[in-house]
């Protein structure tokens, strides 16, 4: 028999329950984590303030002081539009002008012409910055905004059938606006749905169908008559030129029904941010939810379409920029919406007195402007990579 063989006492010792024990799982998927501020950009944290009743309330102090200085730079914009031009206009004759005074010849300048095309502009950019932000935020790419996959194109091309075979007024036109966008989105979500929508999917299928959606845009204008053509030139340009109450009133309309509808899924927008997998494990119905978002994003793109045309880059940069003022993780909805409409109202304004007496469409502006800031994007970017 065998007597008991020695055994190193340090080779029976119980490993330590660190390097046992399984970690904790990943909360983010390994496909894309969620959107941070931006490269280089470290997140703000949130404050909280207790409340009298009882509980407290989170506050983000950068996305409050970016949201006041956004409304002031908002309210020079308004000024700049109400009294500038060729028919120029002190400041105390338009507030007499929209307190229900004024000379006939302010009034009209102000009510008829500066003011609608003014209220379109914000409310159009504020469309687009917020369904830009809902997308890019879906998609958890920068890309994902409404014209690059397609929704814009598709809401265009709707609106040209209308114009060019079809026939019909400002009302026809926005109807098929709304109809091209909802079935350029059915089209892109059927084939990107594949075991769940993912975002590097919806991207890539809607610039697939955002190219062929141009090429049979050209070809309707190529069939066309060639003033109905130029016309539809000048309109796929995107411009504000000659906008009036008729295009304010529905914008209006669709912007204070959709607007609170995204806020109301803002939270689960943000949970969804984080991947599919957290966002049901927290409870949140992605497909649903999903769904609901990109059809309230269509409707602000396909508004925003009808009533300016398609207006290139305002739903790409906007979430973007209050992304890197604010710090602020999430999709900073009210943000982008707040930087649209400045970014649109500015451009706008740009495009009235920079060739005055001639005004240029503002889609020439905003591409001037979304390029520049594309390609600073890319390089800043690219030397993060390097470094």
């Amino acid at each position: 028999m065998n007597g008991p063989t020695a055994v190193d006492p340090s080779a029976t010792l119980p490993t330590p329950p660190s390097a046992t024990l399984p970690g904790p799982p990943s909360a983010a998927p390994a496909t894309a984590p969620p959107a941070g501020p931006g490269p280089g950009l470290a997140p703000v944290p949130l404050r909280a303030v207790r409340l009298p009743a009882g509980g407290s309330l989170r506050w983000h102090p950068r996305a409050t002081l970016v949201g006041g200085l956004l409304v002031l730079a908002l309210l020079g914009a308004v000024i700049g539009a109400l009294t500038a031009g060729d028919y120029p206009l002190p400041v105390a004759d338009v507030v007499d002008v929209l307190t229900g005074g004024g000379a006939r010849a302010d009034r009209y300048v102000v009510m008829e012409v500066r003011l609608p095309r003014l209220l379109t502009a914000l409310l159009v950019g504020a469309a687009l910055g917020l369904a830009g932000s809902l997308f890019q935020t879906l998609a958890r790419n920068p890309l994902g905004s409404p014209d690059v996959i397609g929704f814009t194109v598709g809401s265009a091309t709707g609106a040209l059938a209308v114009i060019l075979v079809v026939g019909g007024g400002a009302a026809a036109v926005a109807g098929g606006a709304v109809a091209g966008g909802l079935l350029t989105s059915v089209l892109v979500y059927l084939l990107a749905r594949r075991g769940g929508t993912q975002g590097y999917r919806l991207v890539l299928v809607g610039i697939g169908v955002s190219s062929l959606l141009a090429s049979l845009n050209a070809y309707l204008i190529a069939r066309a008559s060639f003033s109905d053509a130029q016309s539809a030139a000048v309109w796929l340009t995107g411009s504000l030129n000659a906008r009036g109450w008729e295009h304010c009133g529905p914008m209006a309309v669709a912007l204070a029904l959709l607007l609170p509808a995204a806020l109301l899924l803002g939270r689960p927008l943000r949970m969804l941010e984080m991947g599919d997998d957290v966002a049901s494990s927290l409870g949140v119905r992605t497909e649903g939810v999903r769904i609901r978002l990109v059809l309230i994003g269509v409707g602000l793109t396909a508004a925003a379409t009808a009533a300016a045309g398609p207006i290139p880059f305002v739903a790409l940069i906007a979430p973007q920029a209050v992304r890197r003022l604010t710090r602020a993780t999430g999709p900073n909805l009210l943000g982008s919406a707040l930087t649209g409409a400045l970014l649109l109202a500015l451009s706008d304004l740009a495009a009235q007195r920079l060739l005055a007496p001639t005004q240029l469409p503002v889609g020439v502006l905003t591409g001037v402007v979304g390029g520049c800031f594309l390609i600073w994007l890319i390089v800043r970017r690219w030397r993060g990579e390097r470094a």
